[in-house]
């Protein structure tokens, strides 16, 4: 109790701390160079971000919360990219250490996870950042080559995905194939609504996983 108090304390202190600083760079700048926006045309363009990350920002806290445990969570909204980094390493370094998220080992492991790929990610980027100032030359002469960056994320999730797939198929074929045909049926859903869809999944996979289990269990005559 006495560590999870701690992280409570720590972890608002830090969320003030990065809040505080996130807005003090922009108030910074208008007041250096005098230049402040127009009231209305900053409300219209704050509306229209708000609409959309405003609700995924509070359904990611519902969602991924019991997922990550306290310092973890705190640890990830304060670095950021939850969905495609921080999310997915703290769910494999929980399974490879064969822990919970809901018991002690799994709130430690969940945090060391997610503070590696935080301190990784600074890395990695610091060296790509210095590798490929060479290359942009390249990268520009050949424009080919911005289709396969831009397929780097799905690539990535593709084969994340084929390890839980192959595992849990049964669970998973109803809701993917669900998020395929909305996706691919409607086309709007690809551009903002990605965040929102996510819970939207996991609730369907919730529902259905419960209707195997209660299936099973009235097979083998346990109700």
């Amino acid at each position: 109790m006495n560590y999870i108090n701690k992280m409570h304390k720590w972890g608002r202190i830090w969320a003030v701390v990065t809040c505080t600083m996130i807005f003090a760079f922009p108030f910074a700048l208008a007041m250096f160079f005098g230049a402040w926006p127009n009231l209305g045309v900053f409300l219209k363009g704050l509306f229209g971000v708000a609409v959309t990350f405003w609700p995924v920002g509070i359904i990611e806290v519902i969602t991924y919360t019991p997922m990550l445990g306290v310092g973890g969570t705190y640890l990830s909204f304060v670095t950021g990219n939850l969905t495609s980094l921080k999310v997915p390493c703290a769910l494999d370094a929980m399974e490879k250490a064969e822990v919970k998220a809901d018991s002690d080992e799994g709130e430690v492991i969940s945090t060391i996870a997610i503070a590696t790929s935080s301190i990784m990610t600074i890395i990695i980027i610091l060296i790509g950042v210095i590798l490929i100032m060479p290359l942009l030359t390249l990268i520009n002469d050949f424009p080919q080559l911005t289709y396969a960056f831009d397929n780097v994320l799905p690539a990535l999730f593709g084969g994340l995905g084929v390890v839980y797939l192959s595992r849990y198929f049964k669970i998973a074929i109803l809701p993917m194939t669900l998020m395929l045909l909305l996706f691919v049926f409607v086309p709007y859903l690809n551009a903002g609504m990605v965040g929102i869809m996510i819970p939207v999944s996991m609730i369907i996979t919730i529902i259905y996983s419960r209707s195997l289990y209660n299936k099973e269990r009235k097979a083998n005559g346990e109700v």
